[in-house]
């Protein structure tokens, strides 16, 4: 069903109702899980790029902490307010001037944004193929009993 070919719903037994319920809500866990690890990296482009946007020729001297590690912080002075080491991914840093950091991070915050509404549309549907897989399988389960009424009843007569 992932590679795009159309099944009807209708057609398929329970069990692999069920299978497909199984697999559509672990797709839809996958997604959710996605767009929170987005938006967090989202806050922190946001973050450091109001960080980069402060720095003005009147911050040279400012004390600051400066991060060692994620919980690790020492004490520094701006020296130079003209140019930033900015994290580009995975441990490395690139020195950038402001303005140019200040655009890199406009430039990630839009990708992500992008990357984020298209997550959503995809969960989405995959929200209401879960209800639809989920109202097929209360029709077959439905027509199963009543089956199974007709035939006790049937045994009855």
């Amino acid at each position: 069903m992932s590679g795009g070919q159309q099944v009807n719903l209708m057609q398929l037994p329970l069990p692999q109702l069920d299978v497909l319920k199984n697999q559509v809500e672990q797709e839809l866990e996958f997604f959710s899980t996605s767009i929170s690890q987005l938006r967090i990296g989202q806050t922190k482009l946001s973050e450091a790029s109001e960080s980069v946007s402060k720095l003005r020729e009147d911050s040279k001297g400012n004390e600051i902490l400066v991060p060692l590690t994620s919980s690790l912080y020492v004490p520094g002075k701006l020296t130079d307010v003209n140019k930033v080491l900015i994290e580009i991914g995975t441990g490395y840093y690139v020195e950038k001037s402001v303005k140019d950091a200040e655009d890199y991070y406009k430039r990630k915050i839009e990708f992500v944004s992008k990357q984020t509404e298209k997550l959503t549309g995809l969960l989405q549907d995959k929200a209401k193929l879960k209800q639809t897989v989920v109202e097929v399988m209360q029709i077959k389960i439905q027509a199963q009993i009543q089956a199974q009424q007709q035939q006790a009843g049937a045994v009855k007569s």
